[in-house]
């Protein structure tokens, strides 16, 4: 049972990974929502209200409360950098498809290198440094080889691959005293709000009338509510089965996971939206997924 249970939890940490990547290209791309802001305001509702409810009601994490008003400004810091980075991605969603979008996802390996190392001069291997060359090489393949190849859309997800790098090297240094460390899910109830702070006036200047469009447009389809709450509820799901998976398995076996589940968003994207994709795009693909195995295994070796 113990097994039955893992794999399942591994199962709905995959659907929900790749379905809501699936469903923000969806929505803002096909569907034709193109308001990323507001949709990763929904997102950021989502993970303030259900990250609430998971640990004051269903307890899943013991409860922890902020100790002073620097660990808060620390926090809030985490915070924007966090939904900067998923409203990049999510910008970058309007032009990119989703296979290239993934191939550039991939090298948050050599952001997070990078980062250590101005943050920190944290050193690694030899070999780590050198399994980084596929992850950069493949993502220069890959651009010139995509025919659905767009700067601006380049740009932004570089950025939040950036961001998110970022977030994990700053989440790790101002948080890492044992007077200050919050558990995952903590850390998320405490920054959604910070989040949503941030973005609700920025929606509502940057993208004029959103909430009286999404209005209009939940009252001609009410699948259009359905797939804005429904993919609202995924990105919650996201951050809690990545928690219980480590819980349930180890971080490394994660990292695994997460290798062969961009393969299968890229394999899916593809088959539903039908974007057109080269040899040249796949090979680059290919050896960046390679550098990032061999970074993984590196970072491994030298513990």
């Amino acid at each position: 049972m113990g097994r039955l249970f893992t794999v399942g939890l591994i199962s709905v940490w995959y659907s929900s990974n790749i379905g809501v990547i699936i469903l923000n290209k969806y929505l803002l791309s096909n569907y034709g929502f193109r308001y990323p802001i507001f949709l990763t305001l929904c997102h950021m509702l989502a993970c303030s209200l259900l990250s609430y409810a998971s640990i004051t009601w269903l307890k899943i994490v013991p409860l922890q409360t902020i100790r002073s008003g620097q660990q808060l400004l620390k926090i809030s810091a985490l915070g924007l950098i966090f939904c900067s980075s998923i409203v990049a991605g999510n910008v970058s969603l309007k032009y990119l498809p989703v296979s290239f979008n993934q191939a550039i996802g991939a090298t948050t390996p050599f952001f997070t290198a990078v980062f250590a190392y101005l943050m920190t001069l944290k050193k690694e291997g030899f070999l780590t440094y050198a399994a980084l060359v596929p992850v950069v090489s493949g993502v220069v393949v890959a651009s010139g080889g995509e025919p659905s190849f767009h700067l601006f859309g380049f740009i932004m997800c570089v950025g939040a691959t950036a961001a998110r790098a970022l977030k994990t090297v700053l989440q790790g240094i101002l948080l890492s005293s044992e007077g200050e460390k919050l558990h995952s899910m903590n850390l998320l109830m405490y920054m959604a709000p910070v989040a949503v702070a941030f973005l609700l006036p920025t929606a509502l200047i940057m993208e004029k009338d959103v909430v009286g469009i999404t209005i209009a447009l939940a009252k001609d389809d009410k699948r259009f509510l359905f797939y804005l709450l429904f993919n609202a509820s995924l990105s919650y799901l996201v951050n809690l089965t990545n928690f219980l998976v480590t819980k349930h398995t180890s971080a490394l076996t994660l990292q695994v996971l997460g290798n062969a589940k961009g393969a299968v968003a890229v394999v899916l994207s593809i088959l539903i939206f039908r974007n057109p994709v080269s040899f040249t795009g796949m090979l680059g693909y290919s050896v960046t997924v390679t550098g990032v195995i061999l970074y993984n295994e590196a970072k491994k070796r030298s513990k």
